[in-house]
C-alpha cells in the first residue's frame, strides 16, 4: 500500500509539468478565480494592519518592523497564489503576480 501511495505521489508529480498551460491573465487574475480573490483579500488585509500598525508606530523602529511584517505577509501570499495556480498545473512566471499598492499608507 504505502509503495502504491509514493508511486502515486511521484507520478503527480512527475505530471504536472506536462499538465501545466499557459492561461491568460484574464482566466488567472480574475474575480472568478477564488485563489486569486484569496490572494486580493490577503493583500488588503496586510494593507489594512500596516495602516493600522504605522498609525500606532512611536519610532522609526516600529514603523521598520510594521513595513517589514507587511513585506513578510505579502510575499506568504504571494507563495500561497502560486502553490494554488501549481497544484492547478498553472505555473506562473516570476514577476507575474501583481496587484496595485497604495504606497500612500508608507510614510517617509
Amino acid at each position: 500500500m504505502r509503495t502504491t501511495m509514493i508511486f502515486a505521489t511521484a507520478m503527480a508529480v512527475m505530471a504536472t509539468p506536462a499538465m501545466a498551460r499557459d492561461l491568460t491573465p484574464d482566466e488567472v487574475f480574475t474575480d472568478s478565480n477564488s485563489h486569486y480573490l484569496d490572494y486580493k483579500t490577503a493583500i488588503s488585509e496586510a494593507k489594512r494592519e500596516l495602516k493600522s500598525d504605522l498609525a500606532r508606530a512611536k519610532d522609526e523602529s516600529d514603523r521598520i518592523d510594521a513595513i517589514a511584517e507587511y513585506e513578510a505577509e505579502l510575499a506568504d501570499a504571494d507563495k500561497d497564489f502560486r502553490k494554488e495556480m501549481a497544484d492547478r498545473g498553472v505555473v506562473l512566471p516570476k514577476g507575474t503576480v501583481v496587484v496595485e499598492e497604495d504606497v500612500a499608507m508608507i510614510p517617509n
